[in-house]
């Protein structure tokens, strides 16, 4: 049996230029109008560049902006969850080639043909954010959701901070930034990711989503999916994160801790991509199915409040959507990976081992209720870790990263991570 085909039915669509064409196009990007682009908008280019966001070959249109939201379609009908859009302040014309400029590193990230401008009035970004930021939590009601979001959503704090104009168009990507220098063997294209499966002689992969340090939770996750398919690709976000997450580098020290102490090596692949978080839940677990699909795989696995951000999902929410998912949209415009749904996972003292509810028949009591944000608090509070919540091991490298911060932000718990609802 073979992979999965890449989403879209073209192939993986890779804009990153290579050897002259890349020399001659990085020359012509120092001549053409730089706009400053987002971090969110590098990472965008950067999946766009190395095929991880196939079929899109540039940002969207208004057309296709509006579908996504309103019918998890581009206007062609293919498949996709989240707006890939691209805002600016700048007046660009239709028909004009611009450079898009990473000021952190002072870079050119790409460049651009203008094919269209419209404009984003603060009622576009509010609609946008109740179509794909706003779920069924307790935050999201419709008498508290405009309340507490535009304080407590990163997401939607994002698209509200959204400049004047979103501008679409085809890209021509130049750079990868530095992630292959600063994660060497983790950080993957979907065609490196693709390749190494096909060599393992997998066909039937699951990938565990993490932005978060793994516990044993995420471990138990990791190895269900070992169990039932091929193996297990544990594919770490390493794009930025809100403040109080922890950095890339310290969780994929932890990961390749566990993976070498706890897992069968044969089995398990770990790798990186480059995106920012966009903290959409249910809308972001589709978003990681999409993109995970052009990595070759088949079966993504979504537990308890995937990709959420406080309480503003429904801690199942991110399973249910997949059922909401349209399908038949013709060849190739379908999402083909599908979800690997595992019920609410714990350490249970009675059953001795982990368990979800559907196997645990004990009390609330009786469990170590495991969730990031409960780690992320405990540790940068110094308070201590209950037993059973993580490896021993990995909790020694997240206690040394704590103590080198000087700064520490406040970590907000959320019902799920308390346990108040199980």
């Amino acid at each position: 049996m073979a992979l999965v085909p890449p989403h879209g039915g073209k192939g993986l669509v890779c804009c990153l230029l290579q050897g002259a064409e890349l020399a001659a196009e990085q020359k012509k990007a120092a001549g053409l109008k730089k706009i400053d682009i987002s971090p969110r908008a590098k990472g965008d280019l950067i999946m766009m560049g190395i095929g991880g966001f196939s079929p899109l070959s540039g940002f969207m249109t208004k057309a296709d902006w509006k579908s996504v939201c309103e019918n998890f379609t581009l206007a062609d009908g293919t498949f996709w969850p989240v707006p890939v859009t691209l805002d600016m302040d700048e007046e660009v014309k239709v028909g004009e080639e611009i450079a898009l400029f990473d000021p952190k590193k002072g870079v050119f990230m790409a460049t651009m043909k203008v094919t269209e401008v419209y404009e984003m009035t603060d009622a576009d970004k509010k609609w946008e954010c109740e179509k794909v930021y706003k779920g069924q939590g307790e935050e999201s009601a419709d008498d508290k959701f405009w309340e507490i979001a535009p304080k407590d959503h990163p997401g939607v704090q994002m698209v509200m901070a959204q400049k004047k104009y979103n501008v679409a168009g085809p890209v021509k990507v130049l750079s990868e930034g530095d992630y292959r220098d600063r994660f060497p063997g983790c950080y993957m294209s979907p065609a490196e990711a693709r390749a190494t499966f096909e060599e393992k002689g997998w066909s039937k992969v699951a990938a565990l989503q993490l932005r978060n340090p793994m516990h044993r939770s995420h471990e138990y996750l990791a190895k269900i999916a070992v169990e039932v398919c091929d193996g297990v690709f544990i594919h770490s976000l390493v794009g930025n994160l809100k403040p109080g997450d922890i950095p890339a580098e310290v969780r994929i020290k932890c990961i390749d801790t566990l993976i070498d102490k706890y897992f069968v090596k044969a089995n398990v692949v770990q790798g990186g991509y480059p995106l920012d978080m966009r903290y959409a839940g249910p809308r972001e677990g589709l978003l990681h199915a999409t993109f995970r699909q052009n990595y070759g795989v088949s079966d993504m696995l979504i537990g308890r409040d995937h990709a959420g951000v406080g309480d503003f999902y429904g801690l199942f929410e991110a399973q249910e959507i997949f059922d909401r998912v349209p399908k038949n949209l013709g060849a190739g415009k379908d999402l083909v990976t599908q979800p690997m749904k595992i019920d609410w996972t714990f350490y249970c003292y009675k059953c001795d081992g982990m368990a979800s509810l559907r196997t645990c028949p004990h009390s609330k009591d009786d469990r170590v209720v495991l969730s990031g944000t409960k780690l992320r608090k405990a540790l940068s509070e110094g308070a201590e870790v209950v037993d059973h919540f993580g490896r021993d091991e990995v909790l020694v490298i997240l206690r040394e990263y704590y103590s080198t911060l000087t700064e520490k932000v406040e970590v907000k718990m959320q019902g799920a991570a308390s346990g108040a609802a199980m």
